[in-house]
């Protein structure tokens, strides 16, 4: 027989075991459960677009679904799975993949808040004959999903026939959707142009901060072959793309903004701010963050004002105004303010920051008991000049010297002008 004192070191060091086992996850649940109460203090309990939701009738706890997301959108409260961050969510899904018991399910908007989502058939084409839509816009945030989407779509246009004197397609956007429908093109030998707005490759990805963690999966893309990815940093994914471009000889019209989409016979017209385009298919491979919110006042247009942060080290030594009330604002302002020998004047025209991340709240505190940052509440900027910006405040003008501007206001997003093109935009209250 085996000996009792063996056993009995058995059931020792399960018992060790068993102990650290719950002791980790019962500090993981009161640390999920302090992120969620902060997200709900802060009033950031809304997800922006696709995200995850749980059965809880279903779910068994197993941790599965928050090991596999890197953003940390999901914790175990109470022995279930839970959104305790839910406005960092970019609906990559890993979640849902990562479950044991199918307990998630990823759907668009909530019950108190709606996500436009435009009408897309099997081939991503919409109701509108002719005009297609793949990528973020159409609500698939992942990029793998992304690029296989449009390389089904041009699948779907390289069908149509042209005029002589048309395009093939206008594809707009120069995200992973976007890309891999140009390859896709460029492979069938397509007449086509590609647009891009901003000044540089990957769309929505382009944005995110410095240094994120990109989820994406294996892809095979025209021209190139597959990709095996996994996790891999903002940078490195935007190296990817560039190298792609490269070796392809991928051509790509940056700083093209679409102005107007117009139907004609057997095709369309698409003005955008160099040029127009006459085509047969239109694909709109665009983000949903849409076109940079602007403030309408005298001197915007100067060179010296941006609306994004890239790089915070460019503006060290200078005199910088940010302009904006969320996060984007924010940690774009106490970036800027680290900078040695930097001023940093962030201005917003709401009384009080309300659905920020409590981490950027505390951030922007230090900054400003640090003397690195002056925020200016009740304001709004009135003039830009090459030296200054005017602002005013509780009626009173006040005059900032000035080397540049970051506007950090938001996008408006392209809902009015898929609704002017006459194609179908879907509501989605909490619904796939």
């Amino acid at each position: 027989m085996t000996d009792p004192r063996l056993w009995l070191i058995y059931f020792a060091i399960l018992s060790v075991l068993l102990w650290i086992y719950l002791s980790r996850r019962r500090r993981r649940e009161a640390e999920a459960l302090a992120t969620l109460r902060q997200s709900q203090e802060t009033g950031l309990t809304e997800p922006l677009s696709l995200h995850p939701v749980v059965d809880p009738n279903i779910c068994m706890g197993s941790g599965a679904c928050t090991r596999a997301c890197p953003e940390e959108v999901l914790g175990i409260v109470k022995g279930k799975a839970h959104l305790i961050n839910p406005t960092v969510c970019i609906g990559h899904g890993a979640c849902a993949v990562a479950c044991p018991v199918e307990a998630i399910k990823l759907v668009f908007g909530t019950e108190r808040r709606g996500v436009d989502i435009p009408y897309v058939d099997p081939t991503f084409e919409t109701n509108v004959p002719g005009i297609f839509i793949a990528g973020e816009l159409g609500g698939m945030g992942l990029i793998r999903k992304a690029a296989e989407q449009g390389l089904q779509a041009t699948a779907s246009i390289a069908r149509r026939h042209a005029e002589a004197d048309q395009l093939d397609v206008v594809i707009v956007g120069a995200g992973p959707a976007g890309i891999s429908a140009s390859l896709a093109a460029m492979e069938k030998k397509l007449r086509f142009v590609t647009l891009e707005q901003e000044d540089s490759l990957g769309g929505t990805v382009y944005h995110y901060p410095r240094n994120k963690i990109v989820m994406t999966q294996p892809v095979s893309l025209p021209l190139v072959g597959k990709v095996k990815m996994g996790e891999i940093s903002k940078e490195s994914l935007l190296e990817f793309w560039q190298s792609v471009v490269e070796r392809t000889g991928l051509p790509i019209s940056f700083d093209q903004r679409v102005e107007k989409i117009t139907a004609v016979d057997r095709g369309f017209v698409v003005t955008a701010s160099k040029k127009e385009y006459h085509c047969r298919s239109v694909l709109l491979a665009i983000g949903r963050r849409g076109t940079p919110r602007k403030l309408g006042v005298p001197g915007e247009e100067l060179p010296k004002v941006v609306y994004r942060l890239v790089d915070p080290e460019q503006y060290r030594g200078k005199h910088v105004l940010v302009v904006g009330g969320g996060d984007s604002a924010i940690e774009a302002a106490v970036a800027v303010a680290a900078e040695p020998d930097t001023t940093v004047t962030l201005s917003y025209r709401g009384e009080a920051f309300g659905r920020v991340k409590v981490k950027n709240r505390e951030r922007m505190g230090e900054a400003e008991q640090a003397g690195r940052l002056s925020v200016l509440l009740r304001s709004s900027v009135t003039r830009i000049d090459e030296r200054q910006a005017d602002i005013e405040q509780d009626e009173k003008s006040i005059t900032l010297d000035n080397d540049s501007v970051v506007v950090c206001a938001g996008g408006i997003l392209p809902t009015p002008m898929l609704k002017a093109i006459g194609i179908r935009v879907e509501t989605k209250f909490g619904s796939a």
